[in-house]
């Protein structure tokens, strides 16, 4: 699950800062190389729920086993252990590592024969990404002639990260005008920046302007879409990690550019607005004119080392009126790589497990004395038993891992039954769902099967843990749902009657699928590309944890039997959808394909 969301992405900087210093054990120690192999029986068209057993200690390396057509924990245990090994490297789009993931799964399709639905008859469409970094050298600002430094007087803000700003500017000749402070009622009226490089203070209680702000920002600059350029004044000339984060190379989607409704934009000193005017900005007045000048920047755009590539697949249906419909099954094929540095892997579980149960998505905090103390009492308890173990790769076995193996899972299941499902099956594997759902976005713009011939979408997305250990609330048969009926009632109805089906009876979690949760999940997965092109959608997971987004997210502290148990509801769901006489009715209103993801 990406972390969150492209609007904030900055926040992910948790997983890969210096401020990550060593760090200190899992609380599950895995000391014996069991799993339990649960049978799994046909039942109605779908593989029967194992009976819930404890919970194994698991190896950290398995050699893999043959799969069979049932969903098992066995075999999803033998595909995870490939999928997220080591030598995948993290699996991050645009690298090598994420190549060799994609290519495990192309070939498990061509040994399983299921049609290839990418381009060119093969099971790949290109995604076509770009490394995108602010061309500082080339930025401009200008004041009668005079320029000013990049990244020391002001610093451009373009439109990645989800700002909806333009992506350069090319302002040649504009008078600069002070415009008071951004969001007051006196600031400058709209109508009176027309054609002008305008010059704010900021909001109200940000003379600082922290990172957040710029996103207030995004919203603030609405309504001065016709001023030549927008600059905004800080105390220090912007917060230094906002400021690596706007001239660090990012991962964007290569596509025509389109027209931003806002003015382009910089932060910039106190000092410079000093020299843009002549005085200071509490001495000046809003309308106070300044000399013309010049405000440009742009991007060096670079092919990222590796392709990133979705991966498609089909099933084709066995009824000649339906099989032209199709159920997707999406997953995301890619996780967030390598990290700068090398951890203790134990060390650092440990300590996240006290300060940070929901991985990247808590805070970081100090331990207290007593925390400390109990910590320093289990990584005893951890060395006696082996010596530390350095780490630097985030694995990713259930983000999403879990998902992509449960999508193989179910191919194989679907492929190998003896009367396929009327309508046919259409298997997505995303990339770059963690830089901004990239991969979803192309496929759904670019689809290789008609957009309207996609009935409904079922997205998996970490759903290898929900035990007690993970959540609060959890447990093995707990389930997230998040937007079975944002478009369709009934499909979401069809789901819970799945549900009710013997060897079910999930607790299906909608708390998340809340409008405005602050956690936004609607928002973070691959679900919201099907979703806004009108196509009923269902997004399933077990939740976030204390390994999310951290190098620790590793196959052996996976649930097997509760992870089996959802892919074999997910299989049951796209069964029962494939066997209705009609397709979900869309009874919601529709989004605009084009528009912000809302919570």
């Amino acid at each position: 699950m990406a972390a969150f969301g492209r609007p904030l992405i900055i926040s992910k900087d948790p997983m890969f800062s210096n401020r990550y210093a060593a760090r200190v054990v899992g609380a599950s120690v895995c000391l014996a190389a069991c799993v339990t192999t649960v049978a799994a029986q046909a039942s109605g068209g779908i593989a029967t729920p194992p009976v819930p057993q404890a919970k194994p200690e698991l190896p950290r390396k398995f050699t893999p086993l043959p799969t069979s057509p049932a969903i098992t924990p066995q075999d999803l245990m033998s595909r995870l252990y490939v999928f997220a090994d080591d030598s995948m490297q993290g699996r991050e789009a645009g690298t090598p590592g994420h190549v060799r993931g994609t290519e495990y799964i192309v070939r498990e399709l061509t040994r399983l024969g299921l049609k290839p639905m990418g381009e060119n008859g093969t099971y790949y469409q290109v995604v076509p990404l770009v490394n995108s970094k602010l061309d500082m050298v080339s930025a401009t600002l200008k004041s009668d002639g005079r320029p000013l430094v990049a990244g020391r007087d002001f610093q451009p803000v373009p439109g990645v990260l989800g700002l909806d700003f333009p992506v350069h500017a090319n302002v040649q000749s504009a008078p600069f005008v002070f415009g008071g402070r951004l969001g007051a009622n006196d600031a400058i009226r709209p109508d009176s920046a027309k054609g002008k490089i305008i010059v704010f203070t900021p909001p109200v209680g940000q003379n600082g302007m922290p990172g957040y702000q710029i996103w207030a920002l995004d919203q603030q600059l609405a309504s001065y879409k016709d001023a030549a350029g927008v600059l905004v004044s800080s105390l220090e000339l912007t917060p230094p990690p906002l400021i690596a984060v706007l001239q660090d190379e990012q991962m964007e989607l290569q596509k025509p550019e389109s027209q931003s409704d806002k003015p382009p934009i910089a932060i910039i000193s106190q000092a410079t607005v000093s020299q843009l005017f002549g005085a200071p900005a509490d001495s000046l007045r809003v309308g106070r004119a300044g000399k013309a000048g010049t405000f440009t920047f742009g991007f060096k755009n670079d092919p990222p080392p590796a392709p990133s590539r979705n991966v498609v697949a089909m099933v084709e249906g066995s009824d000649p009126r339906l099989k032209g419909q199709m159920i997707a099954i999406s997953a995301h094929s890619d996780h967030v790589g390598l990290s700068s540095e090398k951890f203790d892997h134990d060390s650092l579980r440990l300590l996240d497990v006290i300060t940070r149960p929901m991985g990247a998505e808590s805070g970081e905090r100090p331990l207290t004395p007593p925390e400390r103390a109990k910590f320093m009492a289990a990584l005893d308890s951890v060395r006696k038993l082996r010596p530390p173990r350095p780490d630097s790769i985030s694995n990713g076995a259930d983000d999403d891992g879990s998902g992509s193996m449960g999508l193989l899972e179910l191919a194989e299941y679907f492929q190998t039954l003896p009367q396929k499902p009327k309508r046919s099956m259409l298997f997505v594997w995303n990339v770059a769902e963690e830089k901004g759902l990239f991969g979803s976005e192309w496929f759904t713009e670019h689809p290789t099967v008609p957009r309207d011939s996609i009935i409904a979408d079922i997205n998996i997305d970490m759903i290898g843990r929900g035990d007690a250990d993970d959540l609060e609330n959890g447990g093995p048969d707990y389930l997230q749902i998040l937007g079975s009926r944002r478009l369709s009632t009934e499909y979401g109805d069809w789901i819970e009657e799945v549900n009710k089906k013997p060897g079910f009876n999930f607790r299906f979690d909608y708390q998340f699928d809340a409008p405005g949760h602050p956690q936004q999940y609607y928002c973070r997965s691959d679900h919201w590309n099907f979703a806004r092109w009108a196509i009923p959608t269902v997004f399933f997971s077990t939740g976030s944890h204390v390994d999310y987004h951290m190098v620790t997210d590793e196959p052996e502290y996976i649930d097997y039997t509760h992870y089996a148990k959802v892919v074999q509801f997910v299989g049951a769901v796209a069964s029962d959808i494939a066997a209705r006489p009609n397709r979900p009715l869309v009874d919601k209103p529709k989004p605009d394909p084009h528009g912000e993801c809302k919570q």
